[in-house]
């Protein structure tokens, strides 16, 4: 049989990407497209704010059991066929995503959607770094680059742009014509490599996807509504936590010790690997994190609607694709790991500067951190998925992608949770602080009750004007404890990233990899 060395595709390299860059973008997308849309979906069901979050939830958790089963499905009917399948069931569940009228039918076929496109990224990154040689590898990723960095980051606009002018169906039946292109395309252009066909005698690890199933469920579970219930302090959230901790060690057991097993761990041997994969977790994190909590500030703190929300955090994608263009273009001549330093050196700056926010701010003091915040993105992101595969053979790609994709998607989760719950702890302990200073004996909080209270005197009682007076700076210490809480968030996503920026340093470079390869 042909080895990896030996197989060269027959199409169009760059032709071939054009279905797997549309599927994994319909994908990518759909993880934030519906955030805006969420109170819209709400009152079309009739259901609280809480209970609508079970739409996004559900189909985290179902992309995140399908994605660590990627190599498993391909052995078992071939990874054409699956890549083809997977966005068949994604285009259809799309279509009765945006037909369901009920709660409980937006969710199953939200699980349906997960399960149908939870392969696509880490199939898309596979066959992508597969059709390419390592010296253009890192115009792959630039290309890869457009999906992983950019879809999420114009998710949110693109959805409130026509939950605003059309209605949220629409935010799901755009993906049917895409889908249909996909599938057509994916037919025409994309074969399986010898080691990526369909293989014999394989057998499904039902234990392992069993326990995958417990742990991601519980875990997601937990993450969504453990800030809601006070995490540890509330006996479901602790015996949940229990349930995850005990499925992930079942499962992780079950990998290393079972020769048949879903996902191969061995692949954490490679050094280039486990660091990059490390980094990326942290990186998707604060990625994940900074979308969720943005939109919440400007919206909840400025006065944002939906849409102007999401616009205001569009110079994000403008600054990533003008870098997915420069790495694309010119990214091959400089190393990779300075492209990644740089990267991450970016996002600490622009993590920096939303630590200088408050709530007088133009929309251009939002522009220019998420600008930065864009560039450092795309720079970083896109040549450590390169650097991190670098020293893998082409038949570990596609496991690899997969158990990749996974901790990412944990990672964002971890993240989105770490800093819901840091807005929520840092916003009562500023308060603290400063509720300490709304005193009868504190001279400037007299000298502005007395300018307020003489303001409202003029069309109300004294008592009136008191009591009016009193809440309007209440609210006011409300909006400054809160605005508090998200400058510090902001600072821990920005030392997060100068944290994991000397572990760059850990990974071999294309050079070294190449000297190594000539020298064996």
């Amino acid at each position: 049989m042909a080895n990896e060395t030996e197989w060269k595709p027959s199409h169009n390299i760059w032709l071939t990407c054009l279905p797997v860059m549309l599927s994994a973008f319909m994908f990518v997308l759909d993880e934030t497209i519906a955030n805006v849309a969420l109170p819209y979906m709400a009152g079309s069901f009739s259901v609280s704010r809480q209970e609508s979050t079970w739409i996004l939830t559900s189909y985290l958790i179902a992309s995140g059991i399908v994605i660590p089963s990627v190599d498993f499905f391909c052995k078992l009917i071939g990874r054409k066929n699956f890549f083809i399948l997977s966005i068949i069931i994604f285009t259809l569940s799309s279509l009765l995503c945006g037909l369901a009228n009920s709660l409980p039918m937006m969710v199953i076929t939200r699980i349906l959607q997960g399960f149908g496109g939870g392969a696509l990224l880490p199939l898309g990154q596979a066959i992508t770094l597969e059709l390419f040689p390592i010296e253009k590898r890192a115009q792959s990723m630039a290309l890869f680059g457009l999906v992983v960095v950019i879809a999420p980051i114009i998710g949110p606009v693109i959805g409130g742009w026509i939950t605003t002018n059309w209605s949220w169906p629409f935010i799901f039946f755009i993906n049917v014509p895409i889908g249909i292109a996909a599938v057509q395309l994916s037919k025409i252009l994309i074969e399986d490599p010898p080691y990526a066909k369909k293989q014999e005698n394989v057998k499904i690890d039902s234990l392992g996807f069993f326990t995958l199933i417990g742990w991601l469920t519980c875990m997601q579970i937990v993450l969504d509504k453990g800030n809601d219930a006070d995490w540890f302090g509330s006996t479901w959230v602790c015996w949940m936590t229990f349930f995850a901790v005990t499925f992930a060690l079942w499962f992780f057991y079950i990998q290393i010790t079972k020769k048949d097993s879903l996902i191969d761990i061995k692949v954490f041997k490679d050094a280039n690997f486990l660091i990059g994969t490390f980094v990326q977790i942290i990186m998707q994190g604060v990625l994940l994190a900074s979308l969720a909590i943005l939109p919440q500030f400007l919206q909840g703190l400025m006065g944002y609607d939906a849409f102007l929300s999401g616009l205001a955090m569009m110079p994000r994608g403008i600054g990533a694709l003008a870098t997915v263009i420069f790495i694309g273009t010119v990214g091959s001549k400089i190393n990779n790991k300075v492209l990644v330093i740089t990267g991450l050196t970016l996002l600490s700056i622009s993590g920096f500067m939303l630590c200088n926010l408050n709530l007088q701010i133009a929309t251009i003091n939002i522009a220019i951190p998420n600008f930065i915040m864009g560039i450092g993105m795309a720079m970083s992101m896109i040549p450590i998925i390169t650097l991190s595969t670098l020293t893998l053979k082409n038949e570990q790609m596609t496991n690899a992608s997969g158990v990749q994709n996974l901790l990412k998607n944990l990672g964002g989760a971890v993240g989105t949770s770490i800093v819901t719950t840091l807005i929520s702890r840092k916003a009562q302990a500023h308060q603290s602080f400063l509720v300490d200073n709304m005193t009868m004996l504190n001279d400037n909080f007299l000298e502005r009750l007395q300018s307020y209270m003489g303001m409202f005197s003029s069309s109300t009682d004294l008592t009136n004007a008191s009591h009016t007076a009193q809440t309007l700076l209440y609210n006011q210490m409300l909006q400054q404890a809160n605005m508090g809480a998200f400058r510090d968030t902001f600072e821990y996503c920005a030392i997060a990233c100068i944290i994991i920026t000397p572990l760059v340093l850990f990974i071999k470079g294309i050079k070294k990899v190449k000297k190594e390869a000539n020298t064996n």
